[in-house]
C-alpha cells in the first residue's frame, strides 16, 4: 500500500525518461512510480491538486541561513536614501538597547542608496556610548562607529570607518560569537522563507569562517536545530576554508591542511551533511571589491582580491588534496583567472574527474575564461536575482563591453558548463521563481535588458535549479528530477511556468511544497 497518491496535477517530472506525468506514488518518503504504476494501488492518502503544476522541489545551491534569519529581525535602515534618515533609524534602534557598552546591529546598509558611504563620526553621534555595527548587504563590509575602531587590531584599514572584506572580520572578532539557541533559531527562520519559496534542499554558504560565519561551534548549532524540529528541509554546509588548519596525516594521504579528524565533503545524512569547502578570492560588485582585470567605470580601481594570489591559490590546492569539493567565491573576472589557474594546478597534482569543483557566482566571465571552465569541468553557481535587482547599476559599473558578461546563461551551456541557479540569500530576493524568469528574459526590475543574449529557455532555467542543483550537491542519486526511487521532495505550483508569459512567472503561486512526501506549510488547495 502507497503512503499517499498525489493525483489529477501535471508533475513536470525533469526526467526525460518520462518528462510528464499525472499521478505520483509515495511510500516511506521516496517516489515510488509514476502515472499507470501507481494509479490503481491502494494507498493511505489520496490528495487531489485539481490541475496544479508539480515540479521537483527547487534545490538553492548558494544561500545563508543564519545570517537570513538574523536579518529578519535586525533593526534595518533598508529603503532610505537621506543620511539623515539613517541616522534616524539608527538612533531609534540604539535607544532600545539597554546599557551602553552594548553591540548595536544595523542591517540593509547600502552606500549606493546614499551616494557615499557613511562614516564613523556620523555613527558617533547618535551611537550614544554603544557600539555600533552597520552591515552591508553585500556582506563583504560594514561601517562601524569610533568605539569599535578603537578596539581593532593596529593596522586593520578602513575609510573613515568602513571595513571592507578581511577588515571587517577584524571587527567581527571581537564580538563574542552567537548561542547555538541564536543560531538554531534564526536557521528556523530562515528554512520557513524557503520552504515558501518551494526550496526542499539548500547549500549553506560557509560556516565557522571570519567572514560571514557566527561560531567556531555553528555546525553544531544546525545539529541542534534539527534536533528542535526547526530543520524541515535538506541542508548541507559549506566549511569556511579558514577553518583548515596543519595536520599530521600520514605523508601517503597527501594532506596538508584539513579538518580535525579528516572531516571533509560527504560526511553526514541525507537531510544535514558536510558538502564544499568555502574559499573567498575577492568581495562584491555591490561593494566594489569584487576583483576585475580592468578598473569599474568611473572609478579608479579594479576591486581587490581577498589575499595574494599566491595564497588563495595555495589554499585551493590544499583543499583539493584533502579530498574537499570546492566552492570558490569568484565575482569578478580577475578572481576568476586566480581560481581556474589554482584549480588546473589541483587537478594536475592529484587529478580527481569527479571533484565537481565550483565556482561560487561567476558574476563577470571574459569570454576566452569559458572553455577553461568546460575544460576543468567547473560548475557556475549563479544567483540570477543579484541581476534582476540591482543590474541597472552592474551594468553602469562594467560598461558597455563588459556588461553582457554578467552572471552568464547561455554562453556557459552553450560551452558544455554546468549551470547553476541560486540565491545567495539574505543578499537579495531568494525566489527560485523570479530567478527562472530573470533567466529568460534577462530584464532587471526597472525592465532594462542586461545581455540578452545569455538568456535561455524556461527548462534549462528550471534544470539549473533542479537537476543541475542537486547534482552540483552530490545529490543526484536522490533528488532533482521526480524519478521513482527519488526523495518525494515537490514544489506545487499555481501554474505551468512553461506556458505562462515569461513576464508572470515569478508571480506563480506556491501553493505548497514537499519534503519527503510531507507536506510543509498551509494545506494544498
Amino acid at each position: 500500500m502507497l503512503c499517499t497518491r498525489l493525483t489529477n496535477a501535471r508533475f513536470l517530472t525533469m526526467d526525460p525518461d518520462h518528462p510528464v506525468a499525472h499521478d505520483l506514488g509515495i511510500w516511506r518518503g521516496r517516489i515510488v512510480g509514476l502515472d499507470e504504476a501507481v494509479t490503481s494501488l491502494p494507498a493511505r492518502e489520496v490528495t487531489d491538486l485539481q490541475g496544479a503544476t508539480v515540479l521537483p522541489g527547487f534545490v538553492d545551491a548558494h544561500v545563508h541561513l543564519a545570517w537570513t534569519g538574523f536579518k529578519q529581525n535586525t533593526p534595518s535602515i533598508a529603503g532610505c536614501t537621506r543620511v539623515d534618515d539613517v541616522l534616524a533609524r539608527v538612533e531609534e534602534a540604539v535607544t532600545r538597547r539597554g546599557s551602553p557598552g552594548t553591540w548595536v546591529s544595523i542591517a540593509g546598509y547600502d552606500q549606493r542608496a546614499l551616494g557615499r558611504h557613511l562614516t564613523a563620526a556620523e555613527l558617533d553621534e547618535v551611537s550614544h556610548g554603544h557600539k555600533l555595527y552597520v552591515m552591508h548587504d553585500s556582506g563583504h563590509g560594514c561601517v562601524v562607529n569610533s568605539a569599535v575602531l578603537d578596539l581593532l587590531p593596529a593596522g586593520v584599514p578602513h575609510e573613515n570607518g568602513f571595513l571592507a572584506e578581511g577588515a571587517m572580520g577584524a571587527a567581527r572578532a571581537l564580538r563574542l560569537p552567537y548561542a547555538q539557541e541564536e543560531l538554531a533559531e534564526a536557521i528556523g527562520r530562515a528554512v520557513r522563507t524557503c520552504l515558501a519559496e518551494g526550496v526542499t534542499a539548500c547549500a549553506e554558504a560557509g560556516v565557522g569562517g571570519s567572514l560571514l560565519g557566527h561560531s567556531p561551534v555553528e555546525l553544531g548549532a544546525y545539529q541542534l536545530a534539527r534536533d528542535k524540529g526547526l530543520l524541515p528541509l535538506r541542508v548541507q554546509l559549506m566549511v569556511a576554508a579558514d577553518t583548515l588548519h596543519p595536520v599530521a596525516a600520514h605523508e601517503r594521504d597527501g594532506i596538508p591542511r584539513a579538518l580535525d579528524l579528516g572531516l571533509r565533503t560527504g560526511f553526514g545524512d541525507d537531510r544535514l551533511s558536510v558538502g564544499a569547502l568555502k574559499i573567498f578570492t575577492d568581495g562584491g560588485m555591490m561593494a566594489r571589491t569584487a576583483a576585475l582585470t580592468a578598473p569599474y567605470e568611473g572609478l579608479d580601481h579594479a576591486g581587490q582580491l581577498q589575499d595574494d594570489p599566491d595564497v588563495l591559490a595555495g589554499t585551493i590546492v590544499d583543499g583539493h588534496l584533502a579530498g574537499w569539493q570546492l566552492a570558490v567565491h569568484a565575482i569578478g573576472d580577475r578572481a576568476a583567472d586566480v581560481a581556474l589557474d589554482a584549480l588546473e594546478r589541483a587537478q594536475r597534482l592529484r587529478p580527481r574527474p569527479d571533484a565537481r569543483h565550483r565556482i561560487e557566482h561567476a558574476g563577470l566571465i571574459r569570454p576566452d575564461q569559458l572553455p577553461r571552465f568546460a575544460r576543468l569541468g567547473v560548475t557556475a553557481v549563479v544567483q540570477p536575482n543579484f541581476l534582476r535587482y540591482f543590474g541597472d547599476d552592474y551594468a553602469a559599473i562594467m560598461g558597455e563591453e563588459r556588461a553582457p558578461w554578467l552572471y552568464r546563461g547561455r554562453a556557459f551551456l552553450d560551452h558544455g558548463v554546468p549551470l547553476v541557479g541560486s540565491s545567495d540569500r539574505p543578499v537579495t530576493d531568494g525566489s527560485p521563481l523570479r530567478a527562472v524568469q530573470f533567466m529568460v528574459e534577462r530584464t532587471s526590475a526597472s525592465g532594462r535588458t542586461i545581455g540578452p543574449g545569455e538568456g535561455i529557455t524556461v527548462d534549462e532555467a528550471l534544470h539549473a535549479y533542479t537537476v543541475a542543483g542537486a547534482r552540483a550537491c552530490h545529490w543526484e542519486d536522490d533528488l532533482g528530477s521526480l524519478t521513482p526511487g527519488k526523495r518525494a521532495d515537490l514544489v506545487v505550483l499555481g501554474d505551468d511556468p512553461r506556458r505562462v508569459d515569461t513576464a508572470r512567472i515569478g508571480d506563480i503561486e506556491v501553493v505548497q511544497t514537499y519534503v519527503d512526501g510531507h507536506a510543509t506549510g498551509r494545506p494544498a488547495a
